[in-house]
């Protein structure tokens, strides 16, 4: 144990900049000891795609999730805060926000059948983020979907959490709950009248160690949601833990036992995963890189989580990324040895956008053909370089060329692979290609029907090991 406190006082501090998370050193990562774990670990890098989801009051809005309620995180969230200029007035209406989301179009079976139909492997969803809501039936606050003050509580999907985690169990797909451990709703967190007076920030409003009546309160509040979810919502693949200013240690320390109320979730459901994000240690069994890829390949488990538009949670006027570009994050992710949690923001009525469907369905489309050098796989060597992404699996090495919008598409390619090959396929086609071995690597010819003008998104060749 002194080895591993070594190690998480060596992992850099923990900066959230424009409300985007650093990520975690590969160095920080510790392999748990548990075989079941380690087993779950591999599971976990064989799925590759998860659909993440940023929902609440919030979206009624359209615009930046929590975030704005910290006056310290004002200077960047607040850009779209046009309608006042008193914030205390706004962290009321904010607050206020429960007592009109009615998002009565919510259909969670049609998220499912999404996901399931679209290549998606598990759902990554925000039972409450730092703002405190919960979107699931918790004893522990009235700041709930299924509060009285909350209009969407008398519906048959209520419930929000427990409706979507069985509709995607049902289609086949993991869980994995994100749960934010700040919470700037409740007292024990942000009690009113304390050091901090009205000016917030993303920690507590009080110093723990000068108050640890009320800090184990908090502590207390805390295990109890985490445990409610744990135990009452089926199967658990992942706990995703956010704020990761919430730590023993740091600017504020901030010591929830997180390692107490894991392992008595574990008696429950000993599988399960923890993603303690930027913290380090035995609890971040899963690095979680946001809104950006690492520089190189990570042989740990990890997760890029990335919007298919511009933001995490639902904006009005957002623009969603193509198939294109879509494929190719999936691909420079997976190459460099992560999976991707593509982020949709819901819309306040209960829908997904529509733009953001179009955006998963094409990307879906592309990968019923070339899926088979996407799932289940491990990194493989030269890895992402140079419009090339490759993917290994059992004795077939993936080669992905990845092409821009409007590029031309050359008849003849040189695979930057310098393995020893038998045999060499087109993914899509029943062909089996010619190839020359040079210096610079493996040299094929295209048949003549893959030459179109417009460029596909990739070609993709499977690579037989001699």
């Amino acid at each position: 144990m002194s080895e591993i406190k070594e190690t998480l006082q060596e992992a850099e501090e923990q900066v959230v900049e424009a409300g985007v998370h650093n990520f975690s050193k590969e160095e920080s990562w510790v392999k748990p000891e548990e075989p079941l774990l380690n087993e779950r670990l591999e599971w976990f890098k064989d799925q590759k795609l998860g659909l993440m989801m940023h929902w609440g009051p919030y979206s009624q809005l359209g615009m930046v999730e929590s975030w704005a309620l910290s006056d310290e995180d004002g200077d960047w969230s607040r850009d779209h805060v046009d309608w006042t200029d008193d914030m205390e007035e706004f962290k009321r209406e904010y607050f206020d926000l429960n007592k009109t989301f009615n998002p009565i179009r919510f259909q969670p079976d049609k998220w499912a059948d999404l996901a399931a139909d679209n290549g998606f492997k598990y759902l990554l969803f925000t039972t409450k983020h730092h703002d405190g809501f919960c979107m699931w039936d918790t004893h522990t606050t009235d700041y709930r979907i299924t509060g009285t003050d909350t209009p969407f509580h008398r519906h048959r999907y209520a419930d929000i959490c427990r409706e979507l985690f069985d509709a995607f169990r049902a289609k086949g797909l993991g869980i994995s709950a994100y749960f934010s451990k700040a919470d700037w709703h409740t007292p024990y967190y942000w009690a009113p009248g304390m050091e901090r007076g009205r000016h917030m920030w993303r920690g507590p409003s009080y110093d723990p160690q000068k108050y640890p009546w009320l800090w184990e309160q908090f502590v207390q509040f805390t295990h109890e949601q985490i445990m409610e979810l744990m135990t009452r919502y089926g199967r658990i693949e992942c706990l995703w833990l956010d704020a990761g200013w919430v730590r023993d240690g740091g600017r504020v320390p901030q010591d929830i036992r997180l390692g107490e109320v894991v392992e008595r979730a574990r008696k429950h459901q000993p599988w399960l995963l923890v993603a303690d994000r930027t913290v380090g240690g035995p609890y971040e069994n899963i690095v979680t890189p946001e809104q950006t890829i690492p520089d190189r390949p990570m042989n740990i488990p990890w997760e890029s989580c990335i919007t298919v538009g511009h933001s995490f949670a639902f904006g009005y006027d957002d623009q969603y990324k193509s198939a294109r570009q879509l494929a190719h994050i999936l691909l420079e992710v997976v190459a460099k040895g992560g999976n991707l949690a593509l982020n949709v923001g819901p819309q306040p009525d209960g829908r997904l956008p529509a733009g953001a469907i179009r955006s998963i369905k094409a990307l879906g489309e592309w990968l019923k053909v070339h899926g088979e050098g996407i799932y289940g796989t491990r990194i493989c060597d030269p890895y992402f370089t140079d419009g090339w992404a490759f993917t290994r699996k059992e004795n077939v090495t993936y080669a992905f060329r990845l092409y821009k919008k409007d590029e031309d598409v050359q008849q003849q390619l040189v695979i930057p692979y310098t393995g020893g090959v038998k045999r060499i396929e087109l993914v899509g086609t029943s062909d089996e290609l010619a190839y020359e071995r040079t210096a610079a690597g493996l040299v094929v010819t295209l048949p003549s029907a893959e030459v179109t003008e417009a460029a596909p998104i990739t070609h993709t060749f499977r690579l037989f090991a001699e």
